[in-house]
């Protein structure tokens, strides 16, 4: 461990420390362009946690560089174990009362944890959500933001994430109480960290404040999804669903239907990743257990009335098939790329 951080005696009285935990792993490219909009930070009072999860390309002396420009940093440099646990690190480090996630390939908005900070104090509330914008290579942002606020009961939240309403199982553009992050730490060893975490966070709580205005920006790189070979640890999206949907079917048996949506959403999700990407031992393996599962509960969550209009097309793809799929996922990803 390397870096120097804020004392709690060097905290202004009336303002909490608020710790802002950024894995980087191998992200020299874009690390710049992240630590830049948190340093200026318009919530001055922060802890900035770089956790160095065994970078090979330069990122690791451009955390320490960090360090010796801004006091309030600290650098956590660790062998390479994956993004939960890297975060997991963060958090256990972290002085802060609250603590917010951002990725260190994305930028925020400079009163990203200002809002954040100000919506839990406002509503008295140990997590709050605001919104953020999706950016494709040389597109137009995509503001998902609702314009809504307000303290918000946690099951009504957790409905409306079932649904993908507004609301996702990212851990950024959140901001926690710490205690919350060590009830539940992320798993290790799994990748869709956020999907197995997000929900339970939500849970433990009784109000969330909600802040639907765009301050995150989550950046989608086009060379990422269709070069990259499919895996059996892409399947851990629906592990980690499979386990939501047993938990709210056990406590909230009313919300089965949109829980069942969830799952079904992580299955077509992972169909997507496995269609735009090169044939793999792993996609001929994976492909008949997800198209089974899909086949199989497809005109149940069809008949769901509240199933988001994206959903309810890809299940109606399926029944031509895989390849009908497959021929139109990879058209609309062609004639999306056209419009850059």
């Amino acid at each position: 461990m390397k870096g120097k951080g804020m004392s709690a005696k060097a905290q202004p009285e009336n303002l909490d420390l608020i710790s802002v935990v950024i894995p980087v792993y191998n992200v020299k490219k874009y690390l710049k362009r992240c630590f830049k909009c948190v340093s200026a930070q318009t919530y001055r009072n922060l802890e900035i946690i770089l956790v160095d999860d065994g970078s090979t390309d330069g990122s690791s002396e451009l955390c320490d560089n960090f360090s010796r420009t801004d006091s309030r940093v600290i650098v956590f440099h660790k062998k390479n174990g994956g993004l939960s646990a890297a975060r997991n690190s963060g958090v256990s480090i972290a002085n802060g009362k609250y603590v917010c996630f951002i990725d260190s390939d994305d930028t925020v908005d400079l009163d990203y944890v200002e809002t954040l900070y100000d919506t839990i104090i406002k509503y008295s509330v140990k997590l709050a959500i605001c919104a953020h914008r999706v950016i494709y290579d040389k597109q137009t942002p995509i503001d998902m933001s609702t314009g809504e606020s307000g303290k918000v009961e946690s099951e009504v939240i957790l409905r409306r994430l079932l649904y993908s309403d507004g609301i996702d199982t990212s851990s950024w553009a959140k901001m926690f109480e710490k205690s919350l992050l060590l009830k539940h730490p992320f798993p290790e060893g799994r990748n869709f960290e956020d999907a197995a975490t997000t929900y339970l966070y939500i849970d433990s709580v009784d109000y969330v404040g909600l802040n639907s205005v765009a301050k995150y920006n989550y950046y989608i790189r086009t060379t990422s999804i269709s070069q990259k070979p499919f895996s059996k640890m892409k399947m851990d999206l629906i592990t980690s669903t499979q386990e939501m949907y047993d938990y709210i079917l056990k406590k909230y048996p009313k919300m089965e239907r949109a829980a069942k949506r969830r799952l079904m959403y992580a299955y077509l999700s992972t169909l997507r990743q496995l269609a735009l990407s090169p044939t793999t031992l792993d996609s001929i393996e994976c492909l008949p257990i997800i198209w089974h599962y899909i086949k199989t509960h497809r005109n149940a969550v069809l008949m769901d009335e509240n199933l988001p209009s994206r959903d309810r097309h890809a299940l109606n793809a399926t029944k031509l098939g895989y390849h009908f799929f497959k021929w139109e996922l990879k058209l609309y990803e062609k004639f999306r790329n056209l419009l850059t």
